[in-house]
């Protein structure tokens, strides 16, 4: 690679982030198709039921202080996709439902950086229904500067001061992303590190996540007593550093503990902070830590220094939770930053239930190992497995064929919850561009276990979605299922699709003639 321009900025101001930033405005929602970006560990049912877990505990917690009718309002920064806010809004609603309890009202704040993601949002069919009864908003927010949060459907602006309610704050797979500083810790003193970054000599002529995988960078150590200076606002959290570490590259997140008290602003009442990433809140991780390496995937990310986070709020009065155990895929922390957080039984309950006991973290090793093994497992751990995952469509996809070669010999409870998981998880599915044709597969599993009405409903589903791509057994099932439902004009016009398809379909041609002598 033939180098040029190599120039030194301050890490946090180096043109990496504005170049991230242009690969999401650029790409928008496509950045997550497919998990070019990786979304599942963050967006999968079951994790989604963990956060809403702990949201419902902390609602249940507001209305036994007595602070019944004034709105919670939830704020997811960085919303992604939209998958995880679906999934969330989905089982808030159920799990409410079940309880019949009377709890706040609440409403739900997507936000991100790149307005046509917002945009995209408000068009989403899957949203709709939230939108409508008021539980679900957008805005654009700028983490790093913004003060206010303007949302876009109902208008309004939340200002500092505005809010009585503590505001939630709900943030995944973000401050891995957003501008941090980097520091060294040496002989007690705080050196920044700055980038030297080399580019490419065609590096103008490059998308933005290929000019982030050629560019290479290096770093040189500068003396930075400000950090060690009492007027510093994160003194505290550096002196720690100071005095227990040595010879380590510390990640601080100063842009994030800026968000988070900006954002604390806006309440009277404070924060709550939910948060799930590859950060870790251990100081004996960053000991000895050497400069970090960006992890490519269309953009790129760091590692969370979730202490500091941690450090920070706990200085401020919050309660901060992070899991006794250490975490393998991702970590998961939750921080009341609130008056007598100990006295919100109700938030640490669910976390110790959803998280600590066994969450999400927990989950993705199981499901890493379980979709090496599928081949392996009979119908009833594929059953369990998919019902701890929430019914998730991902695994659903991923055993499809699994469960096809098992279903000569299903019990018929067995098949019969089959359907009933294809109905839950048909219910909470939020349609990304995937590999996948969900209700494809869900039609020709149902069509196996000769449950003719229901795979009719979800194969007319996969046509009338793909009009352009429809393979002929698609047609073939939909005649059979037809026929066997006594539908005998809609068998035919399936069959003469079919035909049309594939004149010399043997199958086809001899129930076309059969009905015709009939």
């Amino acid at each position: 690679m033939t180098i040029s321009n190599t120039q030194r900025y301050r890490f946090s101001e180096a043109p990496i982030w504005e170049i991230n930033r242009q690969y999401y405005e650029e790409e928008g929602l496509r950045a997550w198709n497919n998990d070019q970006v990786p979304q599942y560990i963050t967006s999968n049912p079951m994790i989604a039921a963990a956060y809403a877990e702990m949201l419902f505990g902390f609602l249940q917690d507001r209305a036994n202080r007595g602070h019944n009718l004034e709105p919670v309002q939830i704020l997811e920064l960085g919303a992604g996709a939209g998958r995880f806010a679906f999934h969330v809004l989905h089982e808030l609603g159920r799990l409410i439902d079940y309880a019949g309890i009377a709890v706040p009202p609440f409403r739900y704040i997507m936000t991100d950086l790149a307005a046509n993601n917002v945009e995209a949002w408000r068009k989403h069919p899957a949203l709709q229904s939230f939108i409508e009864r008021g539980m679900l908003d957008f805005a654009r927010f700028d983490a790093v500067q913004d003060k206010e949060v303007v949302l876009t459907v109902s208008g309004e602006t939340i200002r500092e001061g505005d809010l009585r309610q503590p505001l939630v704050i709900v943030a995944n797979y973000f401050f891995d992303s957003i501008q941090q500083e980097l520091l060294y810790v040496g002989e007690g003193r705080i050196y920044e590190a700055d980038v030297l970054v080399e580019y490419p000599k065609d590096k103008d002529s490059l998308k933005p996540s290929e000019l982030l995988a050629q560019i290479a960078l290096s770093y040189e150590l500068r003396r930075a007593p400000q950090y060690e200076d009492a007027s510093y606002p994160y003194r505290d959290v550096i002196a720690v550093y100071q005095e227990q570490l040595e010879d380590s590259h510390i990640l601080f997140p100063e842009a994030a503990l800026a968000c988070l008290d900006r954002l604390n602003r806006l309440s009277q009442a404070g924060t709550v902070l939910i948060t799930a990433d590859k950060g870790d809140h251990l100081l004996e991780n960053w000991k000895f830590a050497e400069p970090p390496e960006l992890v490519f995937h269309g953009s790129f990310s760091l590692t969370a220094n979730y202490h500091a986070i941690g450090e920070g709020l706990e200085r401020s009065g919050a309660l901060v939770m992070f899991p006794s155990h250490h975490y393998e895929n991702i970590n998961i922390g939750c921080m009341l930053r609130v008056n007598s957080p100990q006295d919100y039984h109700q938030t640490r309950l669910a976390y110790r239930r959803c998280v600590e006991r066994f969450g999400p973290d927990d989950f993705y090793s199981l499901k890493w190992w379980m979709d090496r093994h599928i081949d392996d497992m009979e119908l009833r751990q594929i059953l369990s497995f998919w019902r701890l995952g929430g019914y998730d469509a991902e695994f659903f996809i991923q055993s499809t064929k699994q469960i096809s070669s098992l279903l000569p010999d299903a019990l018929d409870e067995e098949k019969e919850d089959i359907l009933l998981g294809i109905e839950r998880m048909w219910s909470s599915y939020y349609v990304m561009e995937q590999k996948y044709d969900l209700a494809l597969e869900a039609g020709l599993v149902l069509f196996e276990m000769d449950m003719y009405a229901e795979s009719k409903r979800f194969l007319e589903i996969s046509v009338e979605e793909d009009e352009e791509e429809i393979v002929s057994t698609v047609f073939y099932c939909l005649a059979i299922c037809c026929f066997e439902l006594e539908l005998e004009e809609q068998a035919l016009h399936y069959l003469g699709e079919l035909l049309r398809l594939e004149p010399n379909h043997e199958e086809a041609r001899a129930l076309m003639k059969n009905f015709e002598l009939a």
